[in-house]
């Protein structure tokens, strides 16, 4: 799984590019590391070619490092929504079938 490593001090957050097993802890010692993203600078840096090697060996990406790397034009394809689900409309939903 490709996925965000969360670095840095309170309030400055940074982040690591990692590939790792999905089931280990995300702290924990990961397979590959293939660059940087600060959200704050809205600065990133990434390593292309790993990316496409991992991407070519099956390798899934979480739904946010899939919107990075489309924004940056890294991978191709669609934005994932990666915000919450309210609650309100789907017991609203619920209640209408009942």
């Amino acid at each position: 799984m490709m996925r965000l490593q969360r670095r840095g001090k309170k309030h400055q957050a940074s982040y690591r590019l990692v590939v790792g097993e999905k089931r280990s802890k995300l702290l924990g010692k990961q397979t590959d590391d293939l660059g940087w993203y600060n959200p704050n600078a809205s600065k990133f840096e990434f390593d292309k070619e790993r990316i496409q090697y991992w991407l070519s060996k099956g390798v899934q990406m979480s739904p946010t490092v899939n919107n990075i790397l489309v924004g940056a034009g890294l991978t191709s394809g669609k934005k994932i929504p990666v915000h919450k689900k309210v609650r309100k409309a789907v017991e609203a939903k619920t209640v209408a079938a009942a």
